[in-house]
């Protein structure tokens, strides 16, 4: 048994390190129980219990010296043992010690060391899983979100630009698919992993965008998803230091590194040509630009480096207006032949208005709407705003920002919205 504390901790003290060690460490703990016990509804329920029997005996038995290790057997032991009454469990080979664990829910269970974390880290093996090669690429990437990272459905649908009921039924019938393959939990073996790097990249991508942008709620960034995401960027990297792994690590580092300036102390969103640069992190600025300039030296890169390359104008730039929009506009170009997408369009688009003028952005930005592409999502319409502003035309800049502040979810960005919509009635000058 590990030591405790002489004094016993106040009910209301245990409730708060039961609730912190959830949010901190839930999906770390839930990645190890999807290894112990092989299913991702079996591992979900164990998680709960590990917690709820946590906050029914530390309070009278004081929290352990291991809490994350104390939970993770406290779980895996419930787990099996409900699974041994409704005899769904017929040879387990760990089961006589997970009777043991019943007397003492904190065995031999320590942080593994540096050495080993690379090929041994839960989640990481768990990310491969559910990016394996027997799942669409879609739902690879919807399952890990939902089952490694904890993110809602709503938040993974928003990224998706899905509604929520289509991504939630793609999550159960990737679950299920999992089980019926029997799909190991484990880092793949060297020679599988390059085929498996692009799945597992992109869910890496939209767990900092999650973080680095918030598609919903009161605050406008999640910084624990941000550091996840920057924390599996670096084992991806040292596993498999392919050019595209070194963009993403660029650029997740270059974006992370604006983030202290995005956000007033009012909490509303600051925009990128008013920020304060002298907040800007120069020790990662420094270490994605090295990275991207090692990524674009191979000549092997993809839409990761480019995105990374832009961020590093935006980085190298002393202020907004300074900002080279002509290179931008022209790293866009080749983004957009690479990976083609309609939001991939609408930034080339407002890089050209920089470039050339509102007109022209403003031009490009209604052949894409007319298209139909993007009319759910509110930064399109927001952009429009701005263009539509810039050129006085208010009455088009209020019907877009009134379509932005209608599909907006995020409370700083509305918040954002309404300023605009306050100083085109006020009849504001547009900068």
């Amino acid at each position: 048994m590990p030591s405790l504390p002489s004094a016993l901790p106040a009910p209301d003290a245990v409730h708060q390190a039961v609730d912190a060690l959830y949010r901190a460490e839930g999906r770390r703990i839930f990645a190890t129980l999807v290894r112990l016990l092989g299913d991702f509804d079996i591992a979900e329920e164990a998680l709960h219990d590990g917690f709820r029997i946590a906050l029914e005996r530390w309070t009278t038995e004081g929290i352990p010296d291991n809490p994350r290790a104390w939970i993770v057997s406290a779980g895996r032991f419930k787990a099996i043992d409900g699974l041994r009454r409704r005899a769904r469990l017929t040879d387990w080979d760990e089961a006589g010690e997970a009777a043991q664990a019943a007397h003492d829910p904190s065995p031999n269970w320590d942080e593994r060391d540096a050495q080993d974390e690379l090929l041994e880290d839960d989640r990481l093996r768990l990310v491969f899983t559910c990016c394996h090669p027997a799942l669409a690429p879609e739902a690879q990437v919807a399952l890990t979100l939902r089952e490694v990272c904890g993110l809602s459905t709503e938040a993974i649908a928003s990224a998706f630009l899905v509604p929520a009921p289509t991504l939630a039924q793609r999550i159960v019938r990737a679950k299920a698919r999992v089980r019926q393959a029997r799909i190991p939990y484990q880092v793949p073996a060297f020679a599988e992993l390059s085929e498996r790097l692009d799945a597992v990249l992109r869910v890496v991508y939209l767990v900092f965008n999650e973080g680095y942008a918030a598609s919903a709620g009161d605050s406008l960034t999640r910084p624990d998803l941000s550091a996840e995401a920057i924390r599996l960027g670096r084992l991806l990297l040292q596993l498999l230091p392919e050019p595209e792994a070194m963009g993403l690590m660029a650029l997740m580092l270059l974006h992370e590194s604006r983030r202290g300036a995005r956000v007033a102390q009012t909490g509303e969103l600051v925009l990128l040509e008013d920020q304060d640069r002298s907040l800007w992190r120069a020790d990662l600025m420094a270490e994605g630009r090295c990275l991207v300039e090692q990524a674009l030296a191979s000549r092997r890169f993809g839409p990761y480096t480019l995105q990374a390359a832009i961020a590093a104008v935006h980085a190298q730039a002393p202020t907004a207006t300074a900002t080279d929009w002509v290179e931008i506009a022209g790293l866009y170009d080749l983004l957009l032949r690479v990976a083609p997408s309609p939001v991939v369009e609408l930034n080339r688009a407002v890089a050209i208005a920089m470039r050339d003028g509102p007109a022209v952005g403003l031009a490009l930005i209604d052949g894409l709407l007319a298209r139909g592409a993007l009319d759910d999502y509110h930064l399109a319409h927001a952009a429009r705003a701005d263009l539509c502003r810039r050129l006085r035309r208010n009455e088009q800049a209020r019907a877009s920002y009134e379509r932005a502040l209608a599909l907006a979810r995020q409370v700083p960005e509305r918040v954002f919205l309404a300023r605009r919509l306050a100083a085109l009635d006020r009849n504001d000058p547009a900068p």
